[in-house]
């Protein structure tokens, strides 16, 4: 057994897994792997990038740039150029990222789930009314982003930012494994809310969350990184319009989106639980009349 496939052995363990990724000081580790990240060194970016790679499945193929100054570019390495095509049909609404889709269906009084039988609140979620009444019928997908996975995230349709509001939380992890134990998880977590309308008039939501190791989200319209340490007012409003495609920003190293729309969307028959989906393909579809 190759020590790859012994560590892949023993995380899958969900009690080891649990304990492994919880059970410690989530903040200080997190506060510590921004800090580690960010190191200007050959030795310790190359032993980190080698590491990383024991412990999943990272790619390095498809990065713009190999040369990275410390592991913090690493995980927020830009693509080249054409890999991640979006979808060209207007009535189409597609993934922001790349990520596993978990949990998604329709919003049922202001109720939806982060796995079968845990349901959680919208209200917990956004924490603004405004929100919760625009998507209290609606529909939500949860898309989650792995350690090794291209970080950035993109517009899914031609659309302009409202507002971005940060809600400060923990840092659980958010693997299937946690969201099976942890009740409510993605509302005690960091997490963005960015209130969008799309170029067709419909109001969007995208609900970044945070996770162990990663609890900061930069964001191109804000220019400014969102994390931990941002200090009140919470609230920032925004009128930056973006087109399908164009790049918003991207997580430090790996975490959840929640996206939110309304109830006439209609999911693309690729949408399927667990399935892979890369930023630009199609996710939902806008039900015609």
């Amino acid at each position: 057994m190759t020590v790859k496939s012994l560590i892949s052995s023993l995380t899958q363990q969900e009690d080891l897994n649990f304990l492994l990724t919880n059970r410690i000081p989530r903040a200080a580790v997190t506060r510590f792997m921004g800090w580690f990240s960010k190191i200007e060194n050959p030795l310790v970016r190359d032993l980190s990038i080698l590491c990383w790679k024991l412990f999943s499945d990272l790619d390095l193929s498809e990065a713009k740039e190999t040369n990275f100054k410390n592991l913090h570019d690493c995980f927020t390495r830009e693509l080249k150029p054409g890999l991640r095509p979006f979808d060209p049909d207007p009535a189409i609404v597609t993934s922001p990222s790349d990520g596993i889709i978990g949990a998604h269906g329709t919003i049922r009084d202001g109720e939806l789930y982060q796995i079968k039988g845990a349901p959680y609140s919208l209200r917990d979620l956004v924490v603004d009314p405004a929100v919760v009444e625009t998507h209290r019928n609606g529909r939500f997908v949860t898309l989650r982003l792995t350690s090794s996975m291209y970080h950035r995230f993109h517009a899914p349709a031609d659309l302009t930012m409202e507002q971005v509001s940060l809600i400060h939380g923990d840092t659980w992890n958010v693997n299937p494994i946690a969201l099976k134990r942890v009740e409510r998880l993605f509302c005690k977590n960091e997490r963005a809310v960015i209130r969008t309308h799309l170029a067709s008039g419909e109001p969007f939501t995208i609900v970044p969350v945070a996770a162990i190791l990663v609890a900061s989200v930069r964001l191109h319209a804000l220019d400014r990184v969102l994390d931990a340490r941002t200090e009140r007012p919470l609230v920032f409003p925004c009128s930056a319009s973006a087109r399908k495609g164009e790049e918003l920003g991207w997580f430090e190293h790996g975490s959840t989106i929640i996206m939110l729309a309304p109830g006439d969307f209609e999911f693309c028959d690729n949408v399927q639980e667990g399935a892979r989906i890369r930023a630009g393909e199609q996710l939902w579809r806008k039900r015609v009349a």
